[in-house]
């Protein structure tokens, strides 16, 4: 069987031409160090890569770095590069980002060009970045968006939702509360909102109605946004299969343990929900922008633990990702910006929190991010006893 570096070149010819954003990264007077390693087909949060090794997390080498982007997250967070692109679908900038402890943006669907990217789900795609620090995000950010420089609108309304944070994310951190108190520090307690948000969404994407009854009464699981990651991964199994299915089945690759399975499950799944699937997405746009209005912050885990293991139980494993997923699916099937910004480190383990805004709202959600950013650390240290 070939080598996974021998698939490419015997199946697709050499590129004669450069990504949109790449170019513009280096006529803004950025210099391109090299490729990076990633997941095989984008196909994984996990970073892991059977033919060309899994890059160490420096934040914690025992520990997978987080995918698809992993080498991406590494090369920031190993201080080998100030920045560097990677793409996001599913979570493959938010999650290494998390993983790895640095700041990590997945913009507006379509806001960035994905012009010369291969596909994975082109209704989910999109090109985001990594950085160690929010000056340097905002910068290559600019360069990016290709956005005016918004005026620094406050925001109307602060969506903290206690169940996400209390069933999916790290209560013993005290995330929900440090952003608590960080925004009301920042802004004003008037502007926080505690309402669940599965229940809001179980009341406001009526659709959902055929799938909720699997998912109700799961422990640690949260029903209605169990039911938005079902959707997601659904049509993003369809589309995959639609971009990839006739590679596949002739070149037959190699591929590792992990995304063997997820390729095979796209290539053979059901799709007879597929309409209903995409009738929540819609449902959810419109509902969670109902919420935001323009100038609103959803403040959620960017993951719902510290970055798994290496080599960890594949059980284990699979339900650590479908909570994380039901977190990441928000803004996948909202088409949302979102970006994880790194609280420090708590028992040796890196922490962190995501910040969304409304599709559109990227300039937004970055200036907020730099507003908030430096008290979320310092209301980190003191929920924490010690500096993060």
């Amino acid at each position: 069987m070939c080598r996974p570096q021998d698939l490419i070149p015997r199946t697709h010819a050499p590129a004669k031409s450069t990504s949109p954003v790449v170019l513009a990264t280096l006529n803004a007077g950025a210099t391109c160090l090299g490729r990076t390693v990633m997941d095989e087909m984008a196909y994984s949060v996990n970073g892991e890569n059977k033919h060309y090794g899994t890059p160490t997390n420096p934040c914690v080498p025992d520990r997978v770095p987080g995918g698809s982007s992993s080498g991406s997250a590494v090369a920031v967070a190993g201080k080998l590069v100030d920045f560097s692109l990677g793409t996001d679908t599913g979570g493959s900038v938010r999650v290494p980002a998390a993983y790895c402890g640095i700041f990590g943006f997945r913009p507006s669907h379509g806001i960035i060009s994905t012009e010369k990217v291969i596909p994975l789900a082109e209704s989910s795609d999109t090109v985001g970045l990594f950085a160690r620090d929010l000056q340097t995000l905002m910068q290559a950010g600019q360069v990016l968006l290709q956005l005016p420089p918004e005026t620094r609108n406050q925001p109307t309304r602060i969506s903290i939702p206690r169940d996400c944070f209390e069933t999916l994310g790290l209560p013993t951190d005290k995330i929900y509360q440090i952003m608590n108190a960080s925004s009301e520090k920042v802004y004003r307690s008037q502007l926080i909102d505690n309402e669940d948000l599965d229940g809001y969404i179980y009341k406001n994407v009526p659709s959902m109605q055929k799938f909720i009854s699997n998912y109700q009464g799961k422990e640690g699981t949260l029903p209605a946004l169990a039911v938005i990651s079902h959707a997601m991964r659904l049509i993003q199994r369809w589309e995959f299969k639609a971009n990839h299915e006739e590679w596949i089945n002739t070149t037959k690759p190699n591929l590792g343990p992990g995304i063997k399975e997820r390729i095979y499950e796209a290539l053979t799944a059901n799709y007879d929900d597929l309409d209903i699937c995409i009738a929540i997405k819609a449902e959810l746009k419109s509902a969670l922008g109902n919420l935001l209005e323009n100038y609103g912050l959803l403040a959620i885990p960017t993951v719902p633990g510290p970055p798994p293991k290496l080599l960890m139980d594949s059980t284990v494993l699979e339900n650590f990702r479908a909570k994380a997923f039901s977190l990441l699916s928000i803004a996948g099937m909202t088409g949302f910006c979102q970006i994880n910004i790194p609280l420090g480190m708590h028992n040796n383990l890196p922490v962190s929190i995501s910040l969304l805004a409304k599709h559109g709202s990227d300039m937004f959600l970055l200036n907020v991010a730099q507003e908030l950013c430096a008290t979320l650390r310092e209301q980190a240290s003191i929920a924490w006893g010690s500096a993060s």
